[in-house]
C-alpha cells in the first residue's frame, strides 16, 4: 500500500499542555487501535519530541495526552517519498505529515507545517520509510559483536528498529545480545557456533540441552522473537579442510529434532549458511546454468539440502562480489555491480562483458552467482528449495576497492534489485530475504582474509551511518538514523612522544617495536595500502595512529600510553586529514580484549608493513 507524505494546512485552535509534535493522517478507515501502538513505537523514538496526536477522517485521536479542539483541511497535496506499508497499516491509504506545537503559556496554540527540508521532518520521514520497506519486510541484517569495545546491546537493538530492519542474524546466542533484542520483535536468526558443533551432534541431550538454554529461554511474551537457527557458519570453507563435513549434518538434524520435541518446530526453522566457496561451475563451461557443488561436498550438501526441504526450512548462502574483485586485478569492475547501480565513469578495459548463457546474459556476478547455486541445486533434484541469503554486503576500508562511495554503489543497485522482485533469471519474479553484512564495523576480527573484514559495516563502530541507503529501493537514499545513547570515553588521545628522537638506530628500533606491540593488539587496518590512511601520514604519525589504537581499545587506562616512554596523553584530536584517529566508546570490552591477542596475531603482516613506513 502506497504511503504519501504531502504537505497539509496547518491545523489551528490546538491547546496543548507543553510543546509537542503532531502527526495529521488521512486516510480511507478509521481503526485508530491498529496503528496507535506501532507509530509509537515506529516514530517516537526519531522525533525531537513525542507525537502525541493521531489525525484521521478530520478528527483527532490522542496517542498520550488529548487536545482540546482541533481543526484542519488540505491546504496544497505534493506526492513525495512513496512508501509501501507493512502491517498493520498496508490495508489503508495513510497521508501523514508532522508539525510543531507551540506552547503558549497554556493558550490556543498555532501549528507550523515544517518545510520538507527541515530536520524534525526528515526525522519523521526517516523513520516512517525505515520500518515500511519495499522489500516487504524480507530485509534484514548481520549483528556482529567481535569488538574490543562494544556498543551496549540496547543501543545496538534500537539502531536495528529506529532505522527499519526487522530482522537481524547474529553469531551466537550471547546473553547480552539476546537481553538486548528481547521485546524489540526484530526477527532473529541465532546461531550454534563452529566449535559447539561436535558436542551437539555427538550427542541428542547436549542439542536438546542448548535448544532450551538459548530458545525456549526467550520464547515469551516479551522475550525475543526467534525465527531462525544457524548451525554452524560456513562449516564446509575450504580453508577449514574438512574439518565440520562429518559432525553438521547430525548437529542439524539433532537442533531441528529438538525444535520440534521443544514446541518451537513450527515457527523455528534450523538452517546451515554456507560460502559460495561450496559451488562452482566447471573451467570448460563456466556458466551459470552449469553449477555443481564441489566434489568433495556434494555428498553432505545432498543430505542438508534433502533436510531442509523435508524441514520447511530454506538453504542459506552468503554471496559477496566483493571477494570476485579482491585481489584480482583482471576481474572487470563493474560486473561486481548491479547495472543500474551508477558509479560514473570507467575505463574500457573494466567495463563488464556480460557471461552469455544460452539464451541467459549475465550482467552481474551476484545474479550469476545466485544462479550458479540454484542449477547446483537443481542437479541434485532440488531445483525449488527456498535460498535465504545469509549475507551481503561491501566493506568501506582495508583494501584500494573497499571505499564508501563503492559501497553506496553496491547498496543502491542490490537495494533497488530487491524492491523491484525482480529476482534472478533463474527465478525471476521472485522475492529474495536477504541479510546484509554487516550492522556495525567490528575492529576484533580476524585480518586473514584481508584488512577489509573490519570494515564490513553500514554504520561505524559507534553507530555512525558512513553513506546515504535507499531502503526502499525508490531512488530516494537518506543518512540512516545513527545509534542514540552512545556514551565515549573523555576526549583524549595517545600518541608518540614529541621528545622521541626519531633518526637515530637505536631510537627508530623502540619505535618499530612499539608499533608492532600496538597493532598485534589493536586496529591498524588503516594504515595499509590502499585503505583511509595508508599514504596520509607521515612516519611518525603512523606511530602516533598505532598508539592511539591501543589506548582507545584498553579503554583509555594510563598505562596502555607508555610505550617504554615513547608516548604520551594529549587533548588536542590527533586526527589528520581524512585519518580518523577515534576515541572509543564506554562499552564492555575486557572479555573481547582477550581475545584479541590471540585472534590478532594474523596483524602481524600489517604491522610489519607499518614498521617499515616508520622506519
Amino acid at each position: 500500500m502506497l504511503l504519501d507524505l504531502e504537505l497539509l494546512e496547518p491545523a489551528r485552535e490546538l491547546d496543548r499542555a507543553e510543546p509537542t509534535f503532531l502527526l495529521v493522517l488521512k486516510t480511507s478507515r478509521a481503526e485508530p487501535a491498529r496503528y496507535i501502538n506501532e507509530l509509537n513505537r515506529a516514530v517516537a523514538p526519531s522525533c525531537p519530541a513525542p507525537v502525541t496526536s493521531l489525525v484521521l477522517r478530520d478528527s483527532v485521536l490522542p496517542l498520550n495526552p488529548t487536545p482540546k479542539t482541533s481543526t484542519y483541511s488540505p491546504l496544497s497535496r505534493t506526492p513525495s517519498l512513496p512508501i509501501d506499508l507493512s502491517p498493520p497499516f498496508n490495508a489503508h491509504k495513510i497521508r501523514a505529515f508532522l508539525f510543531p506545537v507551540h506552547e503558549r503559556s497554556n493558550q490556543i496554540t498555532t501549528i507550523h507545517p515544517i518545510p520538507m527540508a527541515a530536520l524534525p521532518f526528515v526525522l519523521l520521514a526517516s523513520a516512517l520509510m525505515a520500518t515500511t520497506a519495499t522489500t516487504a519486510g524480507a530485509l534484514g541484517v548481520n549483528w556482529g559483536t567481535m569488538s574490543t569495545r562494544r556498543l551496549p546491546p540496547k543501543v545496538v537493538a534500537r539502531l536495528l528498529t529506529d532505522n527499519g530492519f526487522n530482522k537481524v542474524k547474529i553469531f551466537d546466542a550471547d546473553e547480552a545480545t539476546m537481553e538486548g533484542l528481547a521485546g524489540t520483535n526484530v526477527e532473529t536468526m541465532i546461531a550454534v557456533p563452529n566449535d559447539l558443533l561436535a558436542a551437539v551432534a555427538g550427542a541428542y541431550a547436549r542439542a536438546k540441552e542448548w535448544v532450551k538454554e538459548n530458545v525456549t529461554r526467550y520464547a515469551f511474551d516479551g522475550g525475543v522473537n526467534i525465527r531462525f537457527v544457524a548451525v554452524g557458519n560456513e562449516p564446509f570453507l575450504r580453508a577449514y579442510n574438512g574439518s565440520f563435513d562429518k559432525v553438521t549434518v547430525p548437529a542439524l538434524k539433532n537442533i531441528q529434532r529438538a525444535l520440534d520435541e521443544s514446541g518451537h518446530g513450527a515457527a523455528v526453522k534450523a538452517t546451515v549458511p554456507v560460502n559460495a566457496d561450496v559451488y562452482d561451475s566447471p573451467p570448460s563451461n563456466p556458466v551459470p546454468s552449469a553449477g555443481r557443488f564441489r566434489d568433495d561436498v556434494v555428498d553432505v550438501m545432498a543430505d542438508i539440502v534433502r533436510f531442509l526441504n523435508k524441514s520447511g526450512a530454506p538453504l542459506t548462502v552468503n554471496i559477496y562480489p566483493f571477494l570476485s574483485l579482491y585481489g584480482n586485478d583482471d576481474f572487470p569492475l563493474d560486473y561486481a555491480f548491479f547495472p543500474d547501480s551508477g558509479g560514473g565513469k570507467t575505463t574500457a578495459a573494466k567495463v563488464a562483458k556480460p557471461v552469455v548463457d544460452g539464451k541467459v546474459v549475465y550482467t552481474n556476478v551476484f545474479d550469476a552467482n545466485f544462479d550458479t547455486l540454484v542449477s547446483a541445486l537443481k542437479r541434485i533434484g532440488f531445483g525449488h528449495l527456498p535460498v535465504m541469503i545469509g549475507e551481503v554486503g561491501w566493506p568501506t576500508d582495508g583494501d584500494k576497492h573497499a571505499t564508501s562511495a563503492l559501497a553506496e554503489r553496491f547498496y543502491a543497485g542490490l537495494l533497488r534489485r530487491l524492491a523491484s522482485r525482480k529476482g534472478t533469471p533463474l527465478r525471476p519474479n521472485t522475492r529474495i530475504e536477504v541479510y546484509l553484512f554487516g550492522l556495525i564495523d567490528e575492529d576484533a576480527k580476524s585480518v586473514a582474509p584481508g584488512n577489509f573484514e573490519r570494515h564490513w559495516g553500514l554504520f561505524t563502530f559507534d553507530g555512525r551511518p558512513k553513506f546515504p541507503l535507499d531502503l526502499h529501493g525508490v531512488g530516494r537514499p537518506a543518512m540512516p538514523v545513527p545509534a542514540r545513547g552512545v556514551e565515549y570515553l573523555p576526549r583524549r588521545w595517545c600518541v608518540l612522544n614529541p621528545d622521541a628522537v626519531a633518526g637515530e638506530d637505536e631510537e627508530d628500533g623502540r619505535i618499530a617495536d612499539n608499533v608492532g606491540y600496538a597493532c598485534a593488539r589493536a586496529d591498524c587496518t588503516a594504515l595499509g595500502y590502499g585503505c583511509s590512511c595508508g599514504g596520509v601520514l607521515d612516519a611518525r604519525a603512523n606511530a602516533s595512529y598505532a598508539f592511539n589504537a591501543y589506548y582507545q581499545a584498553q579503554g583509555q587506562v594510563e598505562s596502555a600510553c607508555d610505550f617504554q616512554g615513547l608516548a604520551v596523553v594529549v587533548d588536542d584530536d590527533a586526527s589528520r586529514g581524512g585519518c580518523n584517529f577515534s576515541v572509543q566508546v564506554v562499552g564492555s570490552g575486557a572479555a573481547v580484549a582477550v581475545a584479541v591477542a590471540a585472534r590478532t596475531m594474523a596483524a602481524a603482516g600489517l604491522a610489519a608493513m607499518i614498521l617499515l613506513v616508520v622506519l
